[in-house]
């Protein structure tokens, strides 16, 4: 999952920042809030969260922007202004959550959580399953044919978005913006490689290979009966 981040405050933006990627997320910082809806319009992120005061453009006019652009992304709008009446216009805005600072790190998560499952549309499952492979999302543990199978953080990630993308292909592109962040190089050969250790792993002495390379398109996490 692919989270965008619009905050101002260094120490606040790290310290969110540094908690979304170790809850296996991709994060992308703006640090006002131009610089936020352009980032917004370049990329489908799952989710934003938002900060009121913002240089350049101020965070509720960033977010009336993005819906008047008919960017639909979930936003969590964070604001150190406690009045309801703040809050509701936050809301009115297009904020679909709105959390007062300070705050604990584990709400913002929970909330993000919540409007990711309400999104989609579908209740968040506990664990993703592909034949004898299965990641338990919790206790992020990653298991095939009974036997335990360590992963890196980053490798997680991309185990997990192919797992929530089974039997589509997804491209080198689409794995980037949700995997990694907004800066990385798409020049480099790091989803490449990514690919082929977490094929080491997943694959590896298995009669049946899961993760296949759809040559000119990318890549596909599925169960094939001719193994290929």
């Amino acid at each position: 999952m692919h989270i965008l981040l619009v905050e101002d405050d260094n120490r606040t933006a790290q310290f969110i920042k540094k908690g979304f990627m170790q809850a296996g997320y991709a994060v992308d910082r703006a640090a006002d809030g131009l610089e936020g809806y352009f980032m917004a319009q370049d990329i489908a992120y799952d989710a934003a969260v938002i900060d009121i005061m913002l240089p350049k453009l101020d965070g509720l006019s960033l977010i009336e922007r993005l819906r008047k652009q008919q960017i639909n992304t979930p936003i969590i709008v964070l604001s150190a202004k406690k009045t309801v009446d703040e809050r509701i216009l936050g809301l009115q805005k297009g904020g679909d959550d709105y959390l007062v600072k300070p705050f604990a790190f584990t709400e913002l998560l929970v909330r993000v959580q919540t409007l990711l499952r309400r999104s989609q549309s579908i209740e968040e499952p506990a664990k993703l399953v592909v034949d004898d492979l299965s990641m338990d999302l919790v206790s992020r543990k990653v298991q095939r044919n009974g036997l335990r199978i360590e992963l890196q953080h980053r490798e997680f990630s991309l185990l997990e978005y192919l797992l929530r993308n089974t039997g589509r292909v997804v491209s080198k592109t689409m794995i980037m913006e949700h995997v990694w962040d907004y800066n990385f190089d798409p020049e480099s050969n790091v989803v490449e490689s990514r690919i082929c250790h977490l094929r080491e792993k997943i694959d590896h002495s298995q009669s049946s290979k899961l993760i296949h390379t759809v040559r000119g398109a990318g890549y596909v996490l599925e169960k094939r009966t001719d193994n290929v």
